[in-house]
């Protein structure tokens, strides 16, 4: 016998993948789905504010990096900012150094066998413009609608706590 799909338990949950989600972990395939969708608007969101800017050969990844390179006018290490960004592969945080620098958004000094990164004038003034355009499209939505802004902080620390559980369940994973 088929079963049909109003049978199944968690049909009335929004889940990324309805074949994973067990009784045990449901919650877990609807917290997938609501990370995938925003991932993907998030992803649109930072090239077309950057787009916006004047910049449109920019990844999304090029725009995280851009700003963390921007982050409190410290120079950062490549390492430091596949480390921060929870990145694995340097090599594609690399090529968004790369591009940054020919933009000439990023300079590099070579101190001993590390580089440093840093934003150059006009890398900031692109990241101020960035803001603006946050400000005026993002910030003033997020503000109109009713919220508790304390409520985004704890989902903001969920999702790092989140985090962790993946990493720790990647590396298991990598063990079987």
């Amino acid at each position: 016998m088929t079963e049909k799909k109003e049978d199944y338990p968690y049909s009335r949950h929004i889940v990324s993948s309805e074949h994973l989600a067990s009784e045990e972990g449901w919650q877990l395939s609807e917290f997938e789905y609501g990370l995938i969708i925003s991932f993907h608007a998030f992803s649109r969101w930072m090239t077309r504010c950057m787009t916006a800017v004047g910049e449109s050969d920019f990844s999304p990844l090029d725009v995280l990096v851009l700003h963390n390179v921007n982050h409190r006018a410290k120079e950062k290490r490549l390492v430091d900012i596949c480390f921060v960004l929870n990145i694995e592969d340097q090599h594609t945080v690399n090529y968004s150094l790369k591009k940054l620098l020919k933009a000439g958004y990023v300079q590099g000094e070579k101190r001993g066998k590390e580089r440093f990164y840093s934003t150059t004038e006009e890398g900031q003034h692109v990241c101020s413009e960035y803001r603006r355009i946050r400000e005026r499209c993002l910030v003033s939505a997020y503000k109109a609608v009713e919220h508790n802004s304390l409520e985004l902080s704890d989902v903001a620390t969920l999702l790092r706590g989140m985090s962790g559980l993946y990493d720790q369940a990647s590396r298991t994973a990598s063990a079987l």
